[in-house]
């Protein structure tokens, strides 16, 4: 899977199409993604504790990786991404669009 967490994504279908985000989760054994803000679903909770209130809660579902696209780090337009060895030997992405290398998400 070639989207990490802490990547910025466009999403490319579905409900929230259009819009971006930051990519939360990376749940590669599923194929899927979790973004912020996006594919957001209603889920009712019971009560667990006297801290735990219950009721219904807002959460972000996971989104299938091939309805997302990295965008470019040089001009923000979704992307794919390859793969590329730098001077020193070392595997780093790159924007097939721009040849731009597309920096670890995480921070």
């Amino acid at each position: 899977m070639k989207i990490r967490k802490g990547d910025k994504v466009r999403v490319l279908t579905g409900k929230d199409r259009g819009r971006d985000g930051v990519v939360k989760t990376a749940i590669p054994t599923r194929n899927k993604v979790i973004v912020e803000g996006i594919n957001i679903a209603k889920r009712h909770t019971k009560p667990r504790s006297a801290e735990d209130p219950g009721g219904i809660i807002d959460k972000e579902m996971p989104i299938d990786v091939s309805n997302v696209a990295v965008l470019s780090p040089k001009d923000d337009k979704p992307t794919r991404v390859g793969y590329s060895t730098n001077k020193q030997g070392e595997k780093i992405r790159v924007c097939k669009r721009t040849g731009v290398e597309i920096p670890d998400g995480e921070a």
